[in-house]
């Protein structure tokens, strides 16, 4: 059993690297780039699909503020991408807007943005997979029963290929990451081409009405502007990711902060391409798509059997011929493929942010542990339970999903651009070259838009979606930073217990050394724990057992009586057949005795290799040994005899890296 999970392991994720490899998975650009980027590159699968969503609340009269709406995006999209430049530049060590925050703002604020960010990470995985469901239901219509198991299926995928390393899940999305973006570019440019040429493609829904929702028909002033607002905060969904390469900095190549500047201008770039051509051809094409099927009209059957195809699906469809020509089924698969790799960002954002949150003692420190490929384990797997528990919650349905989005990275957005506005006041009062100045001045200029701007948008966002759903995502966080803020004092008062202010003090020897040996038979077991505790010279020497069968007691006495040795045998009587509860409160009156004495409990201990033999033996000296480890002044030794199976399904020369032997302990 042993071995077959280690060798299922090593096929998963491979074999373990040593600690002296880590520098052969830091990443180039080329490779950088769909790591930390996939998220904001695959948003303008579904971000033009978001805002035409809102607006086709009131019908068809307000698509007309499309443009209007897009334009804003990008523009706030441009002033993001600009911000996040300067902090990777001013703070290379890869905390990204929780160390901004935290360095300029105070901790309080960085655990804001440490818990913000991790709650949007989870977000991101769950809508980003379901997204990608969405598009492959889309080419495949009959899989639409199944899609709360496809979506935990891709999750289970992107976590095992997150497991075995950074650059090898690198390797591994690179080649859809960029066939989605020659996909879309392609799609774009044909589709322009068309239209400049006469013959503008046309979508499956142009002919379709849509009857508006009755809260937002003939809106009109303050209504009008919120339905706006609410569009415009649905389409900023193209910005979530942007900062997850200043959090993932150190994973570049030198010079880090370089590549990863060079790298976020590429994705910046890219994405608002790709997001200005998609929304410009579903203006031409037409496309008109509802949260209701059933506000459609011109519909040839029945509307609860419809299925609407996705914004980029039926696009795709217009430009390329038709559902079955090629490029249609070239385009869904690598957007349906490219959305659910998306969640990597996620996979390496969120563990690289709870290992320094943990290596601040915010966190449990077991997520700063990196695993065999030296990858954060623990936190690849924290994020993957996380997002398959929504994705059941929500039955895997983006339009559920997508009203927690966003939140979070607006948060960080705002936080992280006022904090670098305070970090670029202090430069500037400390540096007198005049050119250096300039330039930071220009810096400051640049995040104070991207922190008033961000902000607002988190108010709108705030506005928009909280009733909605948005309210869970912001107790989610709240109640993350809570706990965030607790296990931190526990670390604290921990570490003041443990301090040591006199070293000369604490290293005073105790007055006696007492040894107890637990015996329930004399067996080898027995024996070896005898020898190994007179070993230690202890001042006093004494095998010690209950009484729960007399017959059974008067049959050991007589043993020991024929034993060569000087170890008195001391019995404690158990008239309720009690066993944990005489020896811990004997040994507890040894220590109230002396409390200057050392008390110093040896336990014999089998230790078996099958799960099976686990079960066949008394649990007895694993109660006491947890009873005895909170009574102060006394050492527990597990003393192992090793049964032949453990020989023979533990080797030690076949145990991976950090594999652990199972131990059974005895009466």
């Amino acid at each position: 059993m042993i071995h077959l999970t280690g060798l299922l392991k090593r096929l998963a994720i491979g074999r373990a690297m040593r600690s002296e490899e880590l520098h052969e998975t830091l990443l180039p650009k080329r490779l950088a780039l769909p790591i930390f980027a996939s998220d904001p590159l695959s948003s303008v699968a579904y971000a033009t699909q978001e805002i035409l969503l809102v607006l086709t609340l009131g019908g068809l009269a307000y698509l007309h503020f499309t443009p209007w709406i897009a334009a804003a995006v990008v523009a706030l999209m441009t002033v993001v991408v600009l911000s996040y430049r300067q902090v990777v530049h001013a703070y290379p060590s890869g905390g990204g807007s929780y160390e901004v925050v935290s360095v300029n703002l105070g901790a309080s604020a960085g655990l804001v943005v440490a818990a913000s960010l991790l709650v949007d990470y989870v977000m991101t995985v769950a809508v980003s997979v379901a997204s990608g469901v969405d598009n492959t239901i889309s080419a495949v219509p009959a899989l639409a029963g199944y899609r709360v198991l496809l979506a935990v299926g891709f999750v289970a995928l992107l976590t095992g290929a997150n497991l075995r390393g950074v650059r090898e899940s690198g390797q591994a999305f690179a080649a859809p990451t960029y066939l989605f973006i020659a996909g879309v570019l392609i799609m774009v440019v044909t589709g322009l081409l068309r239209y400049f040429l006469g013959h503008a493609p046309v979508s499956e829904s142009a002919g379709f009405g849509i009857t508006s929702d009755p809260r937002d028909a003939g809106l009109a002033g303050f209504a009008l502007i919120m339905l706006c607002l609410r569009a415009f905060s649905s389409g900023c969904t193209a910005l979530t990711g942007v900062e997850a390469i200043s959090n993932g900095v150190p994973a570049f190549r030198k010079p880090k902060s370089r590549n990863a500047a060079a790298t976020m201008a590429v994705m910046g770039a890219i994405a608002v391409a790709m997001f200005v051509g998609v929304t410009a051809l579903a203006l031409i094409a037409k496309v008109h798509i509802t949260d209701d099927s059933c506000r459609l009209t011109g519909l040839p059957g029945d509307c609860g059997g419809y299925t609407q195809r996705t914004v980029i699906a039926q696009l795709a469809a217009a430009v390329f011929g038709g559902e079955s020509s090629p490029g249609f089924y070239y385009v869904q698969a690598a957007t349906a493929l490219v959305l659910i790799l998306a969640a990597n960002t996620a996979f390496n954002g969120f563990p690289l942010l709870a290992s320094i949150l943990a290596q601040h003692r915010y966190l449990p420190r077991q997520l700063h542990n990196r695993g065999d490929r030296l990858a954060f384990s623990n936190g690849i797997l924290a994020l993957a339970l996380a997002a398959v528990l929504l994705l059941w919650a929500y039955r895997a349905d983006v339009t559920s999903l997508i009203h927690l989005y966003i939140l979070g990275v607006f948060t960080s957005f705002t936080l992280s651009q006022s904090g670098m506005v305070r970090h670029w006041n202090r430069v500037l009062r400390a540096e007198p070259d005049p050119v250096v100045r300039r330039k930071g001045q220009a810096a400051r200029v640049i995040n104070a838009v991207g922190a008033v701007v961000t902000g607002l948008v988190l108010v709108i966002v705030l506005a928009t979606k909280f009733v909605q759903g948005a309210w869970l995502a912001v107790l989610a966080a709240v109640v993350l930073w809570t706990v965030m803020r607790a296990i931190h004092r526990h670390y604290g008062r921990v570490a003041a217990e443990l301090a040591v202010a006199d070293p000369n003090a604490e290293l005073v020897s105790p007055s006696r050394v007492i040894a107890i040996v637990l015996v329930s038979t004399i067996h080898k077991p027995t024996i070896r724990a005898l020898a190994y505790a007179r070993a230690f010279r202890p001042d006093h020497l004494e095998a010690l057992t209950v009484s729960v069968d007399r017959q059974e007691t008067a049959a050991l006495q007589r043993q020991w009586g024929e034993l060569d040795t000087d170890i008195p045998l001391k019995v404690l009587d158990s008239p309720y057949r009690e066993i944990t509860r005489p020896v811990v409160e004997y040994v507890r009156s040894i220590h109230r005795a002396g409390p200057r004495d050392v008390v110093g409990v040896f336990i014999p201990e089998y230790i078996v290799g099958r799960w099976w033999e686990h079960l066949l033996h008394n649990q007895s000296a694993l109660w006491l040994k947890s009873r005895l480890l909170f009574t102060p002044g006394v050492m527990v030794t597990s003393v192992p005899w090793q049964l032949t199976s453990s020989a023979r399904a533990d080797h030690p020369a076949r145990r991976a890296p950090g594999a652990t032997r199972r131990g059974e302990p005895v009466r």
